[in-house]
């Protein structure tokens, strides 16, 4: 497939990679879990207090940062969907991948790309950069639903880009990649409603498996006790896992009785699911074979979130919920309720770190909980200038990174 026309804007910065723990690689972090190994993070922060930077974006997104040694990667789209009168035209529309440097917030490189048009013209909320790139410490990953997977060096780059479908929907797309050997894996439910490997040296197509039904969650490597790994997504009522090299089915189970938002997340060979209107949450055995709804489902609970994926800390699982606005802890034993607490809208997924659970809402700044099976709400801090928090946030050493609509900051004592 042909490469769209490009501008590329470099700013001559130094692009040196510090590959290792640190890293915040791809959505949510290491393995996709949203768990982070940082000490010393701070609890409160405002314009005056722990702010370290605040660097304003070339444009909108709700997709998450991600950290690449000494960059800060995060995507954007500009020109159109950002209201304005008259309206501009789609042929405006723009997507960014976008380079900050991590010391001081200055942008090092925006590589922007014409998308693959029409888009759709209802896009919720988060526009038309959704997705949040991935990385494996040489390039990156980013995905643009009907615009494709697109490969850049750390240079920003664009090196090839591929389509995985072309349809659309009103929810937009909001999936997104993950790496595994040599392959780029996304779930292209909205595209084509199918999960898609791709080459990463040459974007072309490994495999291709469909019936990924009203799925908008990315795909989750859930690693068993002998070693091995299994990818699993959550579709409408089923929970389905492959072989990642190969794209051989493993496994089926019971899943979400509705559509599905938030990510899977695992322990111990265990997968956790949580989604959908009717606010379920599932447990599940990895490593079977066939439907094992009967063999190794595990557990099944009527609580969950529409869109805000869980974390496992210690012995339970956290989130908040979207649509019940309510902080929820449960034991993953059993999934027995330990709290359901009346907190706040988030639409972002929480990170855990540094003993502490922090929590973007939407546009009532960030709640920062205590990581145990007792409530506790240790601080709610929030900027002056209001914008809107969908992003995830991302972690990296002693460093917190928030996204918004309008700006990316840095987090640090």
């Amino acid at each position: 497939m042909a490469i769209s026309p490009l501008r590329l804007a470099l700013c001559g910065v130094s692009l040196g990679v510090l590959l290792g723990a640190a890293d915040w690689p791809q959505f949510r972090g290491p393995g996709g879990q949203g768990v982070a190994q940082a000490k010393g993070l701070p609890t409160t922060w405002s314009e005056t207090e722990n702010l370290k930077w605040k660097a304003k974006m070339p444009g909108a997104g709700a997709s998450s940062p991600i950290v690449v040694g000494k960059q800060v990667i995060v995507t954007c789209y500009s020109g159109y969907g950002m209201g304005g009168n008259p309206p501009p035209e789609m042929s405006q529309l723009r997507l960014h991948v976008v380079s900050v440097n991590r010391a001081d917030g200055k942008i090092a490189w925006n590589t922007e790309i014409e998308p693959t048009l029409p888009e759709s013209t209802k896009v919720r909320d988060h526009g038309y950069a959704g997705p949040t790139p991935a990385s494996d410490g040489k390039h990156i990953y980013a995905f643009f639903g009907k615009s494709g997977v697109i490969k850049l060096d750390l240079a920003g780059k664009v090196l090839w880009r591929s389509s995985v479908g072309s349809k659309l929907h009103g929810w937009g797309c909001g999936t997104s990649p993950v790496l595994y050997g040599n392959l780029v894996i996304v779930n292209a439910s909205t595209e084509s409603g199918s999960l898609v490997a791709l080459d990463k040296e040459s974007g072309k197509e490994v495999w291709r498996k469909p019936g990924m039904n009203r799925s908008w969650n990315t795909p989750h490597l859930v690693s068993l006790p002998d070693g091995k790994q299994e990818l699993v997504v959550a579709v409408k009522d089923r929970l389905l896992a492959f072989d990642p090299a190969t794209g051989k089915a493993l496994w089926n189970s019971e899943g979400i009785h509705d559509y599905v938002c938030p990510s899977i997340v695992s322990k111990d060979g265990v997968v956790y699911a949580i989604g959908g209107r009717k606010s379920q949450t599932v447990a599940v055995k990895a490593g079977g074979r066939g439907d094992v709804s009967a063999s190794h489902g595990l557990w099944r609970a009527s609580v969950g979130a529409n869109v805000s994926s869980p974390v496992v800390v210690g012995g339970h699982l956290y989130w908040m919920s979207d649509r019940a606005k309510k902080a929820y802890c449960l034991d993953i034993k059993d999934g027995s309720v330990v709290y359901a607490e009346m907190a706040a809208q988030p639409y972002a997924s929480m990170v855990a770190a540094d003993g502490k659970l922090y929590v973007p809402l939407r546009r009532g700044g960030t709640m920062v909980l205590a990581a145990t099976p007792e409530y506790k709400m240790l601080a709610k801090n929030q900027f002056q200038d209001r914008s809107t928090f969908d992003g995830t946030p991302a972690v990296a050493d002693d460093q917190l990174f928030l996204r918004s609509d309008r700006f990316l900051y840095c987090i640090a004592k």
